[in-house]
């Protein structure tokens, strides 16, 4: 991966601004997303550009979610539950069954 990255310079910039943007959200650093953008918009990376106009539509949400050091992990994780436990009764299961399932597994 090094060797690519020092034969092509795109990978490198691409490389640095991932790891910038990974950092950036552990960190919970709101205030250097604006600068991220810019570098994204300079850096002429197509895919990359595409990420940034998505996170310039959703603005307000990312820089909330960087700065509040609240997470949806465990609602997200209940979500997934159910979903599993509906698609293991797809097709022979009725919602009655799925509702005995569902209060079943939380007791």
């Amino acid at each position: 991966m090094v060797f690519l990255r020092q034969v092509h310079p795109t990978l490198e910039t691409a490389y640095q601004l991932v790891q910038t943007f990974v950092k950036m959200v552990r960190d919970q650093k709101a205030t250097e997303l604006e600068g991220w953008l810019e570098q994204v918009r300079t850096s002429d990376i197509t895919e990359l550009m595409r990420f940034a106009k998505g996170i310039e539509r959703d603005l307000a949400p990312v820089q909330a979610a960087l700065q509040l050091p609240y997470s949806n992990g465990v609602v997200e994780g209940h979500v997934h539950r159910l979903k599993l436990i509906k698609r293991q009764g797809y097709g022979r299961a009725s919602f009655p069954l799925l509702r005995q399932r569902v209060l079943y597994q939380a007791l």
